[in-house]
């Protein structure tokens, strides 16, 4: 592949094409509203006063909008990459003192841990898909092959269980963000996502129909964001976090795709090996 040629894993991939783009509407979302979407960004866990925060938020903007744009030319990919995991994984960071201090508010409750621990795996996906991108750079490809799969494959494996967790212990929460127009409800809908998570989950995990259940689970986030999330900018509720809550949907739509195809081209070369 020549220098100047878009960074990509072959024409009909566009795993990192969304991945890229969803993250760089983050980073405008935050620019425009000029702080970190609380949705997914949580430094308010830290405190309602830091100090600088405004400034931090333009920073982590164009820091999304700087690392999402450079992993689509292969020259600046490398270093893209490697931007986006940290920022991401500072992301994940956000949401740890809630683990603490949500205990004298909301009590101690395994819905309400499920629901933290899901903001935390949203971010790590993330970083997860970072690493892909920079494991398809570096040159020790058998190095990547056996330490970027195993730790990717735990990260959207027990993230998607984590996902089907927290909808099957927040029905209620959950089926109200379900549109009333589709049919059978949103308690029905709710349970069989949830049980189509933990299964996604488990095929990843154990290696079985991994990559079938990897694109499935990709196809229904994206049915998420066209059903649920994507009205929300239409309808005059769309603030911050709606608006976050579509990019970074998207992102991880993007970053589930990745890893699916990073499975298929695995699988493909034991195949050439036997």
């Amino acid at each position: 592949m020549g220098k100047n040629r878009l960074f990509q894993y072959s024409p009909t991939k566009i795993g990192p094409y969304v991945y890229s783009l969803a993250t760089v509407a983050m980073g405008v979302i935050n620019l425009i509203w000029g702080d970190f979407e609380a949705g997914h960004q949580p430094i308010q866990a830290f405190g309602d006063h830091i100090p600088g925060r405004e400034i931090f938020a333009y920073i982590a903007a164009a820091w999304l909008i700087g690392g999402g744009a450079a992993i689509l030319l292969r020259q600046t990919a490398k270093w893209g990459a490697v931007a986006l995991a940290v920022i991401y994984f500072i992301f994940a960071i956000f949401w740890l003192p809630r683990f603490y201090t949500v205990i004298p508010i909301l009590g101690l409750r395994a819905d309400v841990y499920i629901g933290l621990l899901t903001g935390v795996f949203e971010q790590l996906l993330l970083v997860a898909a970072a690493i892909i991108v920079y494991a398809y750079l570096v040159s020790d490809r058998s190095y990547w092959r056996q330490h970027v799969i195993p730790i990717t494959r735990f990260i959207f494996g027990i993230g998607s269980v984590v996902f089907g967790l927290a909808h099957l212990t927040g029905v209620q929460s959950v089926a109200a963000l379900v549109p009333a127009w589709i049919p059978l409800g949103g308690k029905v809908w709710t349970i069989t996502t949830g049980i189509a998570f933990l299964l996604a989950g488990a095929a990843i995990l154990t290696h079985l129909l991994d990559i079938l259940a990897s694109r499935l689970l990709a196809v229904m986030l994206l049915v998420f964001s066209a059903l649920v999330l994507l009205p929300s900018l239409f309808d005059g509720s769309a603030g911050h976090v709606a608006s976050g809550s579509n990019a970074c949907n998207l992102a991880v739509v993007g970053a589930v795709w990745m890893f699916s195809e990073l499975l298929k081209g695995y699988c493909r070369n034991l195949s050439n090996q036997v």
